[in-house]
């Protein structure tokens, strides 16, 4: 694909989650308090499935919202703008599709065992926010190349008093040859969700992209680490540039792994590592084999870790069936 075809398709995904300049104006309104109680009324009666997809507007007088993960509880802030938060608002506290829903708290599971965790690819911090609650211990990384996202980031960091054990970085994590630009504004009216180092605007911020191997030694020898990435196609540049990290601290990683990935890349990097790979499903962990992108399911868990200790840590594992 050269530069000007991706540019081109890159304006026109922006342009289709935007509806082309509308969406801003409609979900605004469907965010006041009156259309948004009839929304709720009609989707209740009409279409209640679309309340399970997370996606309508969440009223605009709504601050802040609570999410839950096994006993533990942490605050959102506007979910308004906030796509995470949203769902959280429409989910009671829980992300509504049972895939997202059951990685959150498959993350927990091994969070709170962990003694490091680095967010990559935060947005507005769920899994910050989701590993520092479960373990009131746990020293936390995390990474957001978008500026307002990153704001908001911090927000919810310091609205959860979380601020102290962790690290927020403005930057990016894979080549560190690379750089990216990043607009300091969307003109969507949630926060912009989508945005990776691989995209090109005319009018950006400078980020940095740093190498994951920067960390190896922050990170205390014999110690355990969890990473969460979520990079929208560039995760294969986080383990390029993470070779030295991945061998020294053999973190378990939940990754998003999108349809159309190199998966034979991401495993010729990790299994020599003894990485062994899962497709996160709705209620368990699937032993797959090769990593394909899903279009339903893009969570993936990458570990050295047995079966049996999976289990161990209360996280479900199906069989492989037998030939």
């Amino acid at each position: 694909m050269t530069e000007h075809t991706a540019r081109a398709d890159q304006e026109q995904r922006t342009r289709r989650r935007t509806w082309y300049g509308a969406k801003r104006h409609v979900k605004r309104f469907l965010g006041w308090r009156l259309p948004n109680l009839a929304m709720r009324g009609a989707v209740r009666v009409a279409a209640p499935s679309l309340r399970g997809t997370g996606r309508l507007p969440a009223p605009a007088r709504v601050p802040e919202v609570t999410g839950r993960v096994y006993s533990s509880e942490f605050t959102m802030l506007r979910p308004a703008r906030c796509v995470v938060a949203k769902e959280l608002y429409w989910g009671e506290g829980h992300r509504p599709q049972p895939a997202d829903d059951f990685a959150v708290r498959l993350f927990a599971a091994v969070a709170r065992r962990c003694d490091t965790m680095f967010d990559i690819g935060a947005y507005t911090g769920l899994f910050t926010l989701v590993g520092t609650a479960v373990n009131p211990a746990i020293r936390a990384h995390a990474f957001e190349i978008a500026p307002e996202v990153y704001h908001a980031l911090v927000d919810n960091c310091v609205r959860n008093r979380v601020l102290h054990r962790v690290t927020l970085h403005h930057t990016g994590v894979g080549d560190p040859t690379r750089r990216a630009a990043m607009p300091p504004h969307s003109a969507d009216s949630a926060l912009p969700c989508f945005y990776s180092e691989a995209m090109a605007f005319d009018d950006g911020v400078p980020v940095e992209i740093v190498a994951l191997d920067t960390f190896t030694d922050a990170v205390p020898e014999g110690t355990s680490t969890v990473l969460k990435i979520d990079v929208e196609g560039t995760e294969a540049a986080v383990f390029e540039h993470g070779a030295r990290f991945l061998k020294a601290h053999r973190p378990d990683i939940l990754c998003e792994v999108l349809p159309g990935a190199d998966g034979g890349r991401l495993r010729s990097l990790l299994e020599p590592l003894g990485y062994r790979f899962h497709l996160v499903g709705e209620q368990a962990l699937a032993p797959a084999s090769p990593i394909i992108g899903h279009d339903r399911f893009r969570d993936w868990f990458f570990t050295t870790r047995t079966r049996a200790d999976l289990q161990g840590l209360g996280i479900p594992v199906a069989r492989v069936p037998e030939a």
